[in-house]
């Protein structure tokens, strides 16, 4: 049976407008955290002009894989094998780089090892469109979001909603720059990185 994610169903259109935009001029997409495949087939399809290169941990890849054999897409790409933390990033290059709701179940250095990866495999003015909640100035941006991170703790105390401020010191130690702060649905947002 293939997993579901509901927050994917929910989110998926209006990052859908996002990438619309900020990855027209891609051709190449590695997605760091796949997940269900969800947002890969969706995505995938919505964009024909994209080969779309799915990836996770191992664990995860069997279900992905679910959705792609339903899907009939060629342009979306079986899953490899990706660990931020583990230095086995893939060895080609990439246009563009998109992931959802990975950073706040990292712990801080499991995404400064991210933010080195993305560095490391986009090509000059790439893209990384980062999607989730963030924290600005150390507060939280609503009460919900204040749960959720309270709750993520308890669940992994390494794990939690990241600061942008942390995030743009470690971007910029990778050659990214923020260039676009997108507001999204339920107190989330995408942060939009160009590689110089």
């Amino acid at each position: 049976m293939k997993p579901y994610s509901e927050s994917c169903d929910q989110n998926k259109r209006p990052i859908l407008e996002v990438l619309r935009k900020e990855f027209a001029q891609a051709k190449h997409v590695l997605e760091i955290g796949s997940g269900t495949g969800q947002h890969a087939v969706f995505f995938a399809e919505q964009l024909p002009h994209l080969t779309w290169q799915t990836s996770d941990r191992l664990e995860y890849h069997a279900g992905i894989q679910l959705w792609l054999n339903d899907c009939h897409l060629s342009n979306v790409i079986a899953p490899i094998e990706l660990d931020v933390a583990l230095d086995h990033w893939p060895k080609q290059t990439y246009d563009a780089v998109f992931s959802a709701n990975s950073a706040h179940i990292m712990s801080a250095p499991e995404v400064e090892h991210m933010f080195n990866g993305v560095g490391k495999l986009l090509r000059p003015h790439g893209r990384f469109c980062l999607y989730g909640p963030f924290n600005y100035h150390g507060q939280y941006t609503s009460e919900s979001n204040a749960r959720f991170d309270q709750w993520l703790k308890h669940r992994d105390p390494n794990s939690g909603i990241k600061d942008l401020g942390d995030l743009t010191l470690w971007a910029e130690q990778s050659g990214l720059s923020l260039t676009e702060d997108y507001e999204m649905p339920v107190n989330n947002r995408i942060l939009v990185w160009v590689k110089q």
